[in-house]
């Protein structure tokens, strides 16, 4: 099943829900970054959020995730944009940990609970929106619906998982996030609550088979859920050699020049997806002569 991801309505508008089967796409940043299981794991939950969350946003919006909770993977970064493009990385690829007393990858461990949550939203203006929260439990769609309550106002479950294989590739990974609208039931929210509670983690719906849109009648109800939009999601990196260049010239003919003369070469390396860009000695002094 190639990824994707599902918006819709459900119980008469009451609220609003998305899910999403992110098992390429992770399983794309996991071999590009030679992710441990665990850190696998939190990156994968964070590129779900963040590939669900673009596809709230429209046109050429596009938004970065950052979590940094203190622990030892590190910081782990995300873009995503409304075109269901998402990309990430994590300080500490190669993170693992035995599994916690539930029998499950411990995330918390490897994020830390000591840290921020941050969105930052670029929708084409000049300033950008920026949603800040703490880190409140370090699974990841615990700290995301922590969020969106507290910063953007919106009463959401987030579910995110990801199963691994043994040879470290990624099994199944995927999510949804439901939102309460203004004015529904405490019937529609007492019905949501006890299904999500009670409910088979996300990550083995997703390895049993389950489509996002069947995710969403498992949650919700089928004859209660009105699919709106399908949307394919990919793992996509808008890194390149002219952007690398641009920067290198942005530094100045000084260091431009100590380049030149230290190594006769430059090398520039993606964060996101460990592309390496080689630049000469010929297009270094190129790059200098269009310097400051």
């Amino acid at each position: 099943m190639k990824d994707y991801l599902v918006k819709a309505l459900a119980f008469d508008g009451q609220v609003r829900a998305y899910a999403a089967n992110t098992t390429e796409t992770v399983g794309e940043a996991q071999s590009k970054h030679y992710t441990w299981p665990t850190a696998s794991a939190a990156l994968g939950r964070t590129m779900t959020v963040g590939a669900i969350m673009g596809a709230m946003l429209k046109g050429e919006e596009k938004l970065t995730i950052k979590l940094q909770g203190g622990g030892p993977i590190g910081l782990i970064l995300v873009d995503a944009n409304a075109k269901g493009e998402v990309r990430g990385y994590v300080t500490n690829p190669q993170t693992h940990f035995d599994l916690n007393q539930h029998g499950k990858l411990d995330v918390q461990r490897a994020v830390g609970t000591d840290g921020m949550l941050s969105v930052v939203k670029d929708v084409g203006l000049r300033d950008h929106f920026t949603g800040q929260t703490p880190i409140v439990s370090g699974e990841i769609g615990e700290d995301f619906t922590y969020y969106f309550a507290s910063s953007e106002q919106v009463p959401s479950a987030v579910g995110v998982g990801v199963l691994v294989n043994p040879d470290n590739s990624i099994l199944a990974a995927g999510g949804f996030i439901i939102q309460i609208m203004p004015g529904a039931s405490d019937e529609t929210i007492t019905h949501i609550e006890e299904k999500i509670t009670n409910m088979t983690p996300i990550s083995k719906l997703i390895e049993q088979g389950l489509t996002p849109e069947e995710i969403l009648f498992y949650i919700l109800g089928e004859e209660n859920v009105r699919i709106l939009e399908e949307m394919p999601l990919s793992f996509k990196c808008t890194c390149s050699k002219e952007r690398f260049g641009n920067a290198i010239i942005g530094l100045g003919k000084t260091e431009i020049e100590e380049m030149i003369t230290e190594e006769g070469q430059a090398e520039a390396q993606c964060h996101f997806c460990n592309e390496t860009y080689l630049f000469t000695e010929d297009e270094l002094k190129q790059m200098k002569e269009e310097a400051k």
